[in-house]
């Protein structure tokens, strides 16, 4: 019976078809978990579906890579996704105008402080070099900290990972101690949650309001850009000192 279902999931995995039901179906049974809780950070719809689905390739010995070429197609609406960003950002333009300067003055010392923090623990941690190059991008969207990284000499695999990582805990931890610190504002606790925790933080941003959603999606586009400039360009300056 065993070698039965081995071979039909054999035959299943090589479907692109199964890989996309599945991510779908995962994500789906999170968002119902984390509705049913009412709203229980700990259980985030992204963190569950990745735990379900890291254990099944794990318990059926399926390759990650055979798996993302069905997926692929998830990875690719990931595009238009941030692209649709712009539609509630361009309803709270007038808010975002008001408050320009603080959001460049954040939209800095966010950005410097998510790449140092992590570099200097990793440092006095006593992490190799192509670690500590991986982690000062975790703070910006995949494929901008994986290009980072990449030109900087450390490894794209571990910083999409770190960057996931980071979304995840932003996304779960983010809320909570915003309210901890009394952060009430909206516009302050999108735009914080975007900055520190990208994509992922977003969407939960977008579970808090319109408002936070669209400065959170300001915040993940903003410090992509910041973070493809500055990190590169502090690391050339720091060489000599961390290495």
């Amino acid at each position: 019976m065993s070698e039965r279902v081995a071979d039909i999931w054999v035959y299943l995995a090589a479907s692109p078809l199964t890989a996309l039901t599945l991510t779908l179906v995962a994500y789906q049974l999170g968002t119902w978990l984390f509705r049913a809780s009412g709203g229980m950070a700990l259980l985030n719809p992204v963190l569950l579906a990745i735990l379900a689905l890291a254990s099944l390739l794990w318990a059926t010995g399926t390759a990650y890579e055979t798996f993302f070429a069905g997926a692929q197609f998830v990875h690719f609406l990931l595009g238009p996704a941030t692209v649709a960003l712009a539609v509630p950002l361009y309803r709270q333009f007038h808010q975002v105008r008001r408050s320009a300067a603080a959001l460049m003055a954040a939209l800095l010392c966010g950005s410097l402080t998510a790449a140092g923090t992590a570099v200097g623990i990793g440092w006095l941690l006593g992490a190799s070099r192509e670690t500590l190059l991986s982690l000062a991008p975790k703070s910006a969207t995949t494929p901008i900290a994986m290009g980072v990284a990449e030109q900087l000499g450390g490894l794209p695999s571990l910083t999409a990972v770190l960057v996931i990582l980071t979304g995840i805990v932003g996304a779960v931890m983010g809320p909570a101690v915003l309210r901890l610190v009394r952060v009430r504002d909206q516009r302050a606790a999108g735009f914080a949650i975007g900055l520190a925790s990208h994509g992922i933080g977003t969407a939960r941003a977008f579970q808090m309001g319109e408002v936070a959603g669209a400065f959170s999606g300001l915040a993940m586009g903003l410090n992509g850009l910041a973070t493809a400039v500055l990190v590169p360009l502090l690391f050339g300056l720091m060489r000599g000192l961390l290495f």
